[in-house]
């Protein structure tokens, strides 16, 4: 029988919990059919960064912004509406009305799932849009959700979570949970009968190519070392993304994606017309209670044929003063940008320039974290640092502008943001990056690195080209200048 827990009154959760009986890849599948499924994919296993998976599927809300245009979907009553409000706000404004306290110990028991696009930025620094967004993508995409799956891979269970929301009346809402509940443990039940199909075959039509032509992207960085001559900037982080026909199932490409470069921060979200798929070992912002952190990633080599080859890239990026003065700068705009929203001489750097291996690549990781001043909310501290430093540059703002100036198009999630917003206050976000977006029959994919005064252009572009090698190699083949 499910564990039936009271809280804050009248507002009733259920939860119960079962031994990990299925692959959660099996477990995932059975909701793909239901509305809006989401999961947010641990799939490295890591006690530190990746002990929970979460899944789940039909919400109960969205809300969905688009430039100047928000909207909000109450999928109950099957009613939208579109507005001017501002974006953030509105955000704000829904996280409180259903604050919850949680319950069952765990990171994430209800709340939204989705993505902040990269160009949500537009509503927070206040400069001109240029860029084409040729894929219609949202700004930004969240779905509210009121039960879910929880595995923790560490103790290899499983926790149906099941609130009730968004009715009010505690009987109503007490018989919601229930049939929410229900409904979950239909899916694991199933999914327990069921056996890990193969990794399937992808089919591939033709490449589309870069936004960007190699001229095009080698002349770009040499606009912005002239930026840096000049003293406009310190760096920018340039970006191309790829495009190749795709008329298969986005989830046997996820499938096969993550099982060839697992990360830690994972995720495959259904958002209307575009399916979105992320490894990303990049974590953008954590708050647990009044905690924060942010783990940019500045520094990335290649993994080496053999161990004698890796660990020699290994120590290349540990001693390269250009990765060095790159990830600095970063780490010292992070420390800034936490600074807005955290109590007083309570910003410091537990882990400076470490390195994270990962299939394809090494990293160089540092994190950063604060105590939360307590007349700030979740919102505020995102809209104090997104989007990431580690995707921009620095300065951040002017390094907005000039990404703007340079790249063609949006770049949509890409260098935004997935993740949850826990009803609790409590969110865990990513950074973007290793993500693929499936669009009218086309995968699109977008890499990038950061550009300094000592960058070489031909090197710089090549970068980009280790960082797509994960997806690159899931294609099979290998784009070429």
């Amino acid at each position: 029988m499910p564990e039936s827990i009271q809280v804050e009154g009248n507002k009733t959760m259920q939860i119960q919990h079962v031994p990990l009986a299925a692959d959660p890849v099996v477990i995932f599948s059975q909701l793909l059919t239901s509305p809006y499924p989401f999961w947010l994919d641990s799939g490295m296993d890591h006690q530190k960064l990746g002990r929970f998976s979460f899944m789940g599927a039909d919400p109960f809300y969205q809300l969905i912004s688009r430039g100047e245009q928000t909207t909000t979907v109450d999928c109950l009553k099957g009613s939208r509406e579109n507005s001017r409000q501002p974006f953030f706000p509105l955000l704000d404004g829904l996280l409180s009305r259903w604050r919850r306290q949680k319950t069952a110990g765990l990171p994430f028991e209800a709340g939204a799932v989705g993505y902040f696009g990269y160009e949500l930025g537009h509503q927070i620094e206040t400069f001109p849009q240029t860029t084409i967004n040729d894929l219609e993508m949202p700004d930004a995409f969240l779905s509210f959700y009121d039960a879910l799956i929880a595995i923790d891979h560490l103790e290899q269970k499983v926790y149906l979570i099941s609130t009730g929301l968004p009715v009010d009346n505690s009987r109503a809402r007490t018989k919601r949970a229930a049939q929410r509940l229900a409904w979950l443990e239909e899916i694991t039940r199933r999914a327990g009968t069921v056996p890990e199909p193969e990794l399937p075959a992808l089919t591939f039509g033709r490449q589309k190519g870069s936004n960007f032509s190699y001229e095009g992207y080698l002349e770009a960085v040499e606009k912005i070392l002239a930026y840096i001559a000049a003293g406009d900037i310190y760096q920018v982080n340039l970006s191309q993304r790829f495009a190749v026909e795709f008329a298969g199932r986005p989830w046997d490409f996820y499938r096969r994606f993550r099982h060839l470069s697992p990360a830690p921060f994972g995720a495959y979200l259904a958002a209307d017309r575009h399916i979105i798929m992320s490894n990303s070992p990049e974590r953008y912002l954590l708050i647990k209670d009044d905690y924060i952190e942010t783990r940019p990633i500045k520094g990335t080599r290649p993994r080496g044929e053999n161990a004698r080859a890796d660990d020699q890239l290994r120590r290349e990026l540990i001693s390269s003063r250009k990765d060095q003065a790159e990830h600095i700068m970063i780490v010292d705009l992070e420390r800034n940008d936490l600074g807005r929203i955290a109590r007083y001489g309570t910003v410091h750097v537990p882990e400076m320039e470490i390195v994270e291996s990962y299939a394809n690549v090494h990293h160089l990781v540092s994190t950063v974290a604060a105590r939360i001043d307590p007349s700030r909310s979740t919102v505020d501290c995102i809209v104090n640092s997104f989007p990431g430093g580690s995707i921009t540059g620095a300065p951040k703002l002017r390094s907005m502008e000039i990404i703007d100036e340079l790249e063609p198009t949006c770049r949509g999630v890409y260098t935004g943001s997935i993740g949850y917003l826990d009803f609790s206050g409590d969110i865990d976000l990513n950074i973007a990056i290793r993500t693929a977006v499936h669009h009218q029959d086309t995968l699109y994919f977008q890499v990038g690195g950061g550009i300094v005064a000592d960058s070489d252009p031909r090197l710089e572009y090549e970068e980009t080209i280790t960082k797509a090698d994960s997806f690159l190699k899931t294609l099979g083949e290998r784009n070429q200048p």
